[in-house]
């Protein structure tokens, strides 16, 4: 499943953070890691502290910090591939199903878009979200409906 690294740069945004970011050093070979897969845009290590074995990190190349940064003509083959490594962490591992799951600077313990492809199985204690999920308020879901309906589309 491993593919060898381009030659040449790789465009990103963020200009000068790369030297600082870990994930940089990863795709520059600067850091060691266990690669599952490469491709011109992309690259998958297992996760040095995983939720489960298995628990794989998932990068674009270049550096981009979170998801809004993402051009988007890389949107579709970035996440056909983490669509590709969820079927196969499920497979590899004999898992029952996966977490899949990113954060955009809140709780992003590295500064570069990383999507978490975790193997899960019924009972292994992984309880849907990490934090407490609370009801809107009276008239709140409209409000926040309303909201959107203004201004999606306007970007």
């Amino acid at each position: 499943m491993k593919k060898s690294r381009p030659s040449g740069e790789l465009p990103g945004t963020n200009e000068g953070q790369e030297e600082f970011c870990l994930f940089c050093k990863i795709v520059s070979r600067e850091l060691e890691a266990t690669i599952i897969f490469e491709d011109e845009i992309s690259m998958a290590f297992l996760d040095v502290r995983p939720l489960f074995p298995g628990h794989v990190l998932f990068v674009p190349k270049a550096h981009y910090h979170t998801l809004s940064d993402l051009p988007t003509d890389l949107v579709g083959p970035f996440f056909i591939n983490a669509q590709m490594l969820t079927r196969k962490v499920q497979q590899v591992m004999r898992a029952e199903g996966s977490f899949v799951a990113m954060n955009n600077v809140v709780s992003q313990s590295v500064a570069h878009l990383h999507v978490h492809i975790v193997p899960r199985r019924k009972g292994d204690g992984l309880r849907g979200f990490f934090w407490p999920r609370q009801p809107y308020k009276e008239g709140e879901m409209v409000a926040v409906q309303k909201e959107f309906t203004r201004t999606v589309g306007t970007e």
